[in-house]
């Protein structure tokens, strides 16, 4: 009889045949578990567009002076250059703040919580402690902590849990401050936020705090993609934090976003004092400007009263690049 027309003999060749090739396959597709922390090489695909110098974890290393000059940015000039470039997603507001006249930049560090699901929170334990060396004293909620550096901001998502949500107390606050110099932006809450306030320098960004300490919650990634209110946050990203809002600016924009901010500043500036002299009318500052404001606006410029922002060589080659 032909085998062809034997259904049942058929099905078992099949079935030997794919148990077979599943004998040589198994040495190369050997499952191996997720990683709780993200691997450079995930990172630096992650931030592709980024150029520069990079950390050994794989993050951008963003200038320590462009981070400075941020904090001198409006919410609103970073977050006009970042939809220009087609960036609609990078700003959440609605925070509660320790500090709220205090400005905050940093190279995000990124952290995901979700509820407690017993089998995953075990996985992610093992994975963590055996496979990456990570502390095993104390819960998980300290595993971001002790990656930080200075200029970090650790950033998480605490899906906007408060009670039993609260992600630090004073004790991880004061390492938090000891590693980075900076502070947390987090979707959940704190607590200890007596003692956190004792923390010369340190700030947060949060959406609540409560008494209780964190249960039923457990860490599932360190650096990778997270959600923060209505914004998508990578590891990498810097951080512009102050009263109005936090915006999440894609690190390889980071410097363009920096210097178009301050040159707007200045236009304003100059717009708003020849306003004042009752030198040009509302709308010939507010529209396109004439070749004679544009030639007003240099010679202010040159004879700018104070520091400027950026070098001079900066400037000028920003503005050789302009039509304003």
């Amino acid at each position: 009889m032909n085998p062809i027309s034997n259904p049942q003999k058929s099905i078992k060749i099949s079935l030997l045949i794919g148990a077979f090739s599943c004998l040589f396959l198994l040495p190369n597709t050997e499952l191996k578990a997720q990683n709780v922390g993200a691997s450079p090489e995930y990172i630096k695909a992650l931030t592709a567009e980024w150029t520069g110098e990079r950390f050994p974890d794989g993050r951008p290393k963003v200038s320590d002076s462009i981070l400075e000059r941020l904090k001198n940015i409006s919410i609103e000039e970073a977050w006009g250059v970042l939809r220009n470039k087609g960036y609609q997603n990078q700003y959440e507001g609605d925070w509660q703040i320790m500090l709220p006249d205090a400005a905050m930049t940093g190279r995000v560090v990124t952290a995901q919580y979700m509820p407690l699901r017993p089998d995953l929170e075990k996985q992610v334990k093992d994975q963590g402690v055996e496979k990456e060396g990570r502390s095993p004293k104390g819960g998980t909620n300290s595993w971001p902590i002790d990656i930080l550096t200075n200029g970090d901001v650790y950033v998480a998502d605490g899906y906007g849990k408060i009670v039993d949500g609260t992600l630090i107390g004073d004790n991880l606050g004061n390492a938090i401050y000891a590693k980075s110099q900076r502070g947390v932006v987090f979707n959940g809450s704190v607590r200890d936020q007596e003692g956190l306030s004792e923390i010369e320098g340190f700030n947060a960004w949060m959406k609540g705090q409560d008494p209780s300490y964190i249960q039923q919650m457990m860490l599932t990634s360190i650096n990778s993609p997270i959600r923060v209110g209505r914004a998508t946050v990578l590891p990498g990203d810097v951080v512009l934090a102050k009263k109005y809002g936090v915006i999440f600016i894609p690190a390889y924009l980071v410097e363009e976003l920096v210097l178009t901010s301050e040159v707007t500043g200045l236009r304003d500036e100059f717009g708003h004092q020849r306003l004042r002299e009752g030198k040009y009318l509302a709308g010939q500052i507010d529209s396109q400007w004439t070749e004679e404001i544009k030639k007003d606006f240099l010679n202010w410029l040159n004879n700018y009263p104070g520091k400027l922002p950026m070098t001079k060589q900066e400037l000028d080659d920003y503005l050789k690049e302009r039509n304003y």
